[in-house]
């Protein structure tokens, strides 16, 4: 039986910041930066991965996810749920499990043997694809497996992070142009604000991270990083 819950979007992104924090998911580090993949520096980093090991976190979270996809988007928009290599992978099985739909995974390219596949499961033509990761900075590597899916002949105007970090104009360009509407559950914006109401970090780190999410490209080039877009 599938069930549904519907509760107000900013006690979703509230609790889901606070069940991050609480997991351990979440960092804050002014003084030592977090170097990223694309050569940004950071002060804040998140593992989102580390939800798949949280039954009861993960089970809430994919409610939100659901509850947040079916109110917006509809509750048959979709024919299938397609998964990004590698985090989107599980995140995908348990939202098809949850919507009771199919799903398939889309490798990052293809997998350059046997059948040289990069879309893995059944994915009939025209199928409408609704895309999960885990989470997503500017929707590069997210659009890697949209292109992929329609290429392939499946129809995809929805994407669902998890966690987006919303603090790139560019990101809203980007989903905008490539005719996708993105839905996600938390934001960093929801992680500062369980940070401040918890005093989990001084004054000083909570004015940084506040900086950095202000202007994330600026700070990065003024503490020794790129400050250009990240294409993830």
């Amino acid at each position: 039986m599938i069930q549904m819950i519907y509760p107000d979007r900013p006690l979703m992104a509230e609790l889901m910041a606070k069940m991050l924090w609480e997991i351990g998911a979440v960092h804050f580090n002014a003084e030592q930066p977090y170097k990223l993949a694309s050569g940004m520096v950071s002060p804040v980093y998140i593992d989102c991965r580390k939800l798949l090991s949280y039954p009861r976190v993960r089970s809430a979270v994919m409610d939100f996810a659901a509850s947040a996809i079916t109110r917006d988007a509809g509750f048959e928009a979709f024919d299938c749920i397609a998964g990004g290599e590698t985090a989107g992978i599980p995140f995908a099985a348990l939202l098809a499990d949850r919507l009771g739909l199919p799903m398939i995974y889309v490798r990052k390219k293809p997998k350059g043997h046997g059948r040289n596949a990069q879309i893995e499961g059944n994915l009939p033509d025209g199928a409408r694809v609704l895309v999960i990761e885990d989470l997503t900075t500017a929707g590069g590597s997210m659009f890697t497996f949209i292109d992929a899916i329609r290429a392939a002949g499946g129809r995809v105007d929805h994407g669902m992070a998890l966690f987006f970090y919303g603090i790139f104009p560019e990101a809203h360009t980007r989903f905008t142009n490539g005719g996708v509407k993105l839905h996600h559950i938390a934001t960093w914006r929801e992680v500062l604000a369980v940070a401040r109401e918890q005093s989990l970090f001084d004054a000083r780190t909570l004015s940084e991270v506040e900086s950095f999410l202000d202007a994330p490209l600026a700070w990065s080039a003024k503490n020794g990083g790129v400050g250009e877009l990240p294409t993830a």
